[in-house]
């Protein structure tokens, strides 16, 4: 076998591929890795990612007890003790997934060892991954550390909700402690380095940054497709208070009060969560849309027809939607949260930044931008000319060098 292609086992808890970043991160980073030239299979817990067809998918089965049409019911009946593991957490409130997805795949790779070089570990950090890291050569990247939303959550929570915050979110002790035993970690900005180190207690001499990508043939302007006046976009991968919705909705409250505006959010609310009462509350039923999860070619086409987007976030790592908006010359305002500095520049450079939980701030900005065509364009084309500096490529070559780097640890120390 040519000893430069090398046999990765890529793990992730969960690949939706219609939200959160997860499932995006996986599809292009395994593609970008087998197109220069390695075998890449992707060992993936419900929901299962949409992978290109050069990239085999092997599915790790579990009781898949948090589907949105069925929450907390089993989808087949308990088999084995990490079934009754993952039934008996989930019964007590806390979330079980990142655990016992950690352990099936260590009983799998412990029966495949032999046709693997390296394991990549996507931000699961269970206990298992000791038991695979006795057996293979092994990293993680960690997008960012749980614990800041946990944090923000609590912050908004009140009464018994407290204490269910922090039940379900017990899982974040385990995933520091496999965090600081683990060789070498990947992570996708300075500040979410800097977040891992002081939430996670992980040497910084262990992480490497690698930037994620974007697909600039895919995520383009689309000339036929006119802007809609007054439509602005934001995409959220959940309703946690991180994502910064709240402060959004707000400010398209105030922004309202100014000009004719639509909102849509590439995103679904819970029934029993916080935006339907908020929206109420506000009185924006009617004028704020929600997509759901959208396939890329329907989201590029939905960023054609906006006139600004929005990244309103109270913490991002990274923030693929801020990406992927410059990459269709959208023009962007953004919080100045986390990592999202990195990826769109300064103030007015490919984007407008303000103060993350700032809705006065944000709905100036938005203001801004809705009232002043040539801003408009003059970001447009700035933030698309920033975004194709980003390549999955070059993500995928850069994770390859850390893959070699770990296994020539592992042979040192055998």
């Amino acid at each position: 076998m040519d000893p430069s292609r090398l046999r990765i086992a890529l793990l992730t808890y969960r690949g939706n591929p219609r939200s959160g970043g997860q499932g995006v991160y996986v599809r292009h980073l395994s593609r970008a890795l087998v197109r220069i030239g390695h075998t890449v299979e992707v060992l993936s817990g419900p929901p299962y990612p949409d992978l290109d067809p050069t990239v085999r998918l092997t599915r790790l089965e579990s009781l898949d007890l948090y589907r949105p049409e069925a929450p907390f019911r089993r989808q087949r009946p308990i088999r084995d003790s990490i079934d009754l593991v993952e039934f008996g957490i989930m019964c007590t409130a806390g979330f079980p997934e990142p655990l016992t997805f950690s352990l099936r795949a260590w009983r799998t790779l412990a029966r495949r060892r032999s046709e693997f070089d390296v394991v990549h570990d996507n931000q699961c950090l269970g206990y298992g991954l000791l038991g695979i890291l006795r057996q293979l050569p092994l990293l993680a990247t960690v997008h960012h550390p749980v614990q800041i939303d946990r944090r923000l959550e609590l912050a908004q929570a009140r009464g018994r909700r407290r204490a269910a915050l922090r039940r379900w979110y017990g899982f974040t002790r385990m995933q520091a402690r496999v965090a600081r035993r683990l060789p070498s970690l990947l992570t996708v900005s300075a500040s979410a380095r800097d977040q891992i180190v002081a939430e996670m207690g992980v040497a910084p001499e262990r992480i490497t940054v690698v930037a994620n990508g974007v697909d600039g043939e895919r995520f383009r302007p689309l000339p036929g497709h006119p802007r809609q006046p007054g439509r602005i976009i934001a995409t959220a991968s959940a309703e946690g208070a991180v994502k910064g919705l709240e402060p959004l909705l707000r400010a398209f409250a105030m922004l309202r009060a100014e000009e004719s505006v639509e909102l849509v959010l590439v995103a679904s609310p819970r029934p029993d969560g916080r935006l339907p009462s908020l929206l109420r509350q506000l009185g924006l039923n009617g004028s704020v849309r929600f997509t759901g999860g959208l396939s890329e070619e329907a989201l590029v086409e939905l960023y054609a027809q906006a006139q600004a987007a929005v990244v309103p976030s109270l913490y991002e790592g990274f923030s693929l939607p801020a990406l992927e908006a410059m990459a269709c010359a959208v023009p962007l305002v953004a919080t100045t949260a986390g990592g999202l500095p990195e990826v769109v520049g300064t103030d007015g450079e490919a984007a407008l930044l303000v103060p993350p939980g700032d809705p006065a701030a944000l709905a100036h900005a938005l203001l801004r931008l809705l009232r002043a065509p040539e801003l408009r364009r003059r970001l447009g084309t700035a933030g698309r000319q920033r975004a194709l500096g980003f390549s999955w490529d070059a993500a995928a070559r850069a994770t390859a060098e850390r893959y070699r780097q770990v296994i020539a640890l592992r042979e040192r120390q055998c």
